[in-house]
Formats: C-alpha cells, structure tokens, sequence
C-alpha cells in the first residue's frame, strides 16, 4: 500500500542497515539475532498498520487449530473481508491466496461447506457468504457460486417475526439481535445484485427498519441489543420486548451492516432512501455518546461514569468504519469524518500495541456478549461487564483491518470534498 522511499527501512537489503548518509548508520559488530530482530522491526514500521494487522490475523489467529477457526463462522468472515480490502488496495496476491485457501479449508469442490447445517438456522452462519461471492467473481470457480447459493436456500425458509423479520437463531425464536442484520444482509443484498433477484431489495429493507423500530430508544437515540417479539425471554422487557442495554458492538454491526448493504441497493428503490435516514439516525447517535477525552466508546454505550464500564476496541472500530464509509460514500454529511479521525485516533493510541518483534496487536476486545442461552445470558449491565476482554480477538481484527483501511483510504484522497451526497443535511 505504500509506495516506498530509498530511505526506508524496508528497502535495505537483508541483515543490514542503511548507509549512514541515508538516516541510518552500520554496526557490523551487532550479533545477527540483534540485526534480524531490528530489520523486522524496520519492515513493520515501513507497512501500513492495516497491512501490520492483515500479518497478524494471517499468521495469530486460530493457531490452536491449524490456523482455521474449527467451524464455520462469521468472524472469520469479518477477517477475510478485511484482508480483500487490503488486496484490492494493494493488487499483492499473497491476500487473495490466503482468502482462497480459508474458504477452501470449508468449501468442497461441489459447493458443500464442511461443519455448516443449513437447519440450524443460525443466522451467523450466513456472512462468510460475502467471501464466497468475491471468489466467484474474483476466479470464476462453479464451487464457490454453489456455496454461496446454499446460504441463499437459507435465508428462503429461515424462520421469521410474524411481521417477517429473521429470527437470530432456531434456538432464540421470535428474536432479532442488531448483530444479525449485519450476518444476513450485506449477502442477500450482494447476491441478490449479482443473480439479479430484485424483489429482494423490499425484504432487505424490512429487516433494518423493523430491528430500528424494536429496538430504537427515542431519548438516546441508541438502540438495544435485542427485542423479542414473544416477550417470553427473561432479559425482554414485558412491554416492549427490548434487552435493557445498548451494547458498543452491536450498534456496531447494525451501523456497518448499513453501509455494507447500501453498496448494492438499488439507487432508484424506494425504500433507499429509508435506510440512508436511518444511518443518519445512528450516526448521531454514535457521535452523542463518544467519549470526548479519549475519542472512543464505551462497553455499555450510555453509561460512561458507571462502575466497571470501559472503552471497547471493536465497537470504536465498527463506528469508524461505518462513519467514514458513510461519508466517502455520500450516506451521511462530511461532519462525521471528524468524529471518525477522532475515532481512529483513540484506537491507535489506547489499543494499538506493538511486541518486541513489532508485531501488530489489538488489545480491548470483549470476547462475546449475547442473550439468553445456557447460561443464561440476562442482557443487565452487570452481565456485559462480565465478558472477557482479550488481545487479537478476530471480531476485534476484522473490525480493525475495516476501519484502517477505510481511514487510510481517507488520507490518501480527498474524497470528502465535491462529492455527491445523498446525506440527510
């Protein structure tokens, strides 16, 4: 991604440093081990950090297991989606070989995906579909087409609400969660474009405004976790339906999901127009509730002076993201790019760590947090604080390698001025 100066550590031959008239001086007495560990040092810091973080996810992650997640799962979707922004930024094919080889540990040559159940009806299980679809396009492969139609045959039965919205789960019924509109629809959108199916675009729209019209708060403008059309589960209010919290990274999928899925709405839809208000809407509530001294926000979103609540890496990913998005892409007013750069800003200097080879690490990402289940889950603030957080968490990467390379996109270009917008002013 970056073009590189004679001066940089990265075009010094191996094992060596720069002549001194170039920044650098030799010290031929060093032992190799000292020079090896400073040219790896010096390689890092000449990469951009999205491509410092496409080497960690690339070679950190899922190491218990082969350097695979065991199953298929929407993470390790988030990853690779990442990793594709970063080679078509950079046209260097070691990304593309290293999508290809991920879905190709779970894809079989006639379209099967090993360890996914179609009647499980997991939500989830649907967004490393986008993975599928950018090989199909990218090699032209019958497998990865086939694939990608079986996530399709999903979503035709998934169970629905009665007013049509998908369940997160089989096994959470009559539930929506903001999560889930990020797994679904980005896919539906993108495969209804490419197959051309577009009476699909109606029941896209219907899941973001049916989970924003569960889900939204009118005071804070946030929205909760989850919403139960039942109002059976112990964490739904029996009025409402609605968790009792607003947690970071769910608004962050919701938030993304938005602009992901706008890339592939039809201009002319009807109902494009409503899920552009409706970005608009998150993003100021987004904006509200960062925190002004370190640019980031919080676990539990609205509750920044309580006890035990703490800045979180992937909410504060997730919301630069879909904020800068927004604006290159004309969703949301050029305003937001601020709150985005401030963003971006916080999460380098309060999660971005680097070891003593220089490589890339994320620290402050809560592992998981959901609702119901056994144990059971009860949505209070409590339980949320309860999670672990951990280091390089893929959820956290994902989210990570998004707004990096979005952010550095922005820094290179100047795409924020005379740009057409469709933002709501």
């Amino acid at each position: 991604m970056n073009t590189l100066s004679r001066t940089e550590p990265s075009a010094v031959a191996p094992g060596k440093l720069a002549l001194k008239r170039h920044g650098w001086t030799i010290y031929p007495a060093l032992p190799r081990s000292v020079l090896l560990l400073l040219a790896i040092i010096s390689s890092a810091s000449a990469q951009s950090l999205s491509e410092q973080a496409a080497a960690t996810a690339m070679t950190a992650l899922w190491r218990d297991s082969g350097g695979y997640p065991s199953k298929w799962t929407y993470d390790h979707g988030l990853v690779l989606k990442g990793i594709e922004r970063i080679y078509l930024a950079t046209n260097d094919k070691q990304y593309l070989d290293f999508i290809q080889r991920s879905m190709d540990h779970f894809v079989n040559d006639d379209g099967s995906i090993r360890t996914y159940k179609m009647d499980e009806y997991n939500i989830d299980n649907i967004n490393p579909g986008r993975n599928l679809l950018f090989l199909y396009k990218t090699t032209g492969q019958e497998k990865y087409r086939k694939a990608a139609a079986l996530l399709r045959e999903q979503l035709k039965t998934h169970p629905r609400t009665s007013e049509g919205g998908f369940w997160h789960k089989k096994i959470y019924p009559s539930q929506m969660w903001l999560d889930g509109l990020f797994m679904g629809e980005p896919f539906y959108a993108e495969y209804a474009t490419t197959f051309k199916e577009d009476a699909a675009f109606d029941d896209i729209a219907k899941q973001f405004i049916l989970m924003e019209r569960h889900s939204r708060d009118d005071k804070t403008g946030l929205l909760y976790h989850g919403w139960d059309e039942s109002k059976q589960q112990r964490w739904a209010n029996p009025i409402t339906g609605r968790s009792p919290n607003f947690w970071g990274r769910a608004m962050g999928w919701y938030a993304m999901a938005l602009v992901e899925t706008l890339d592939y709405f039809p201009k002319k839809h009807p109902q494009r127009a409503e899920l552009i208000a409706i970005l608009n809407r998150v993003a100021r509530a987004v904006a509200k509730y960062q925190d002004a001294r370190s640019g980031l926000w919080y676990q539990v979103l609205d509750k920044a002076g309580a006890k035990g609540n703490y800045l979180e890496s992937s909410a504060a990913c997730m919301f630069v993201y879909a904020l800068a998005k927004g604006v290159r892409n004309g969703y949301l007013p050029a305003s937001y790019i601020k709150t985005a750069n401030t963003g971006y800003r916080g999460i380098q200097r309060e999660f971005v760590k680097h070891d003593a080879t220089g490589r890339f690490n994320l620290d402050g990402t809560v592992s998981v947090a959901g609702l119901g289940g056994n144990p059971y889950r009860d949505g209070s603030y409590e339980y949320y604080l309860s999670e672990k957080v951990v280091t390089n968490d893929p959820k956290g990467i994902g989210a990570f390698l998004l707004a990096a390379t979005e952010m550095e996109a922005a820094a290179k270009t100047n795409w924020v001025r005379g740009r057409r917008s469709e933002a709501l002013q």
